[in-house]
């Protein structure tokens, strides 16, 4: 067996220091988004420990709704020497809008929902092919779907 050095991590071991499949590191290194530091004489994949952070931070971004362009695109400007921390406010500030706007949209949704609700006693009676709940919810009130 080939002798690796010691502070080299081969990605299985990555893998199990930072609780992510083997398959999505090796996604992670396809879009460029990790490096492997170099390979084994096998051809293992060898990382430095420096890694563990980069994944960890890829997965706190990604639970903050990031997407993996956009977490690509802060990793640059980090690679790049500079604190991408402005670039990492627009996108935020972006996100928060992208939420509110859905907001709006679940509750109006919600709303067509519970008037649908409201009116199914008399729906219900109303001939249809599956369900005339839904089948007749553009014709139900406030003028919904």
């Amino acid at each position: 067996m080939p002798v690796i050095s010691a502070d080299l991590l081969r990605i299985g071991e990555v893998s199990a220091r930072v609780d992510l499949p083997v398959k999505t590191i090796r996604y992670y290194e396809d879009r460029g988004l990790i490096q492997a530091s170099r390979r084994s004489s096998g051809g293992f994949r060898l990382f430095d420990d420096t890694v563990l952070t980069r994944l960890r931070f890829i997965r706190r971004a990604q639970a903050l709704g990031l997407s993996l362009q956009d977490i690509q695109e802060i990793l640059a400007i980090a690679d790049h020497g500079d604190r991408p921390c402005q670039d990492v406010r627009h996108k935020f500030q972006a996100k928060v809008s992208a939420i509110d706007e859905r907001i709006i949209q679940l509750q109006q949704l919600r709303g067509q929902i519970v008037d649908l609700m409201a009116a199914a006693d008399q729906t219900e009676t109303l001939e249809a092919e599956i369900c005339p709940i839904i089948e007749h919810a553009a014709t139900a009130p406030n003028g919904m779907a």
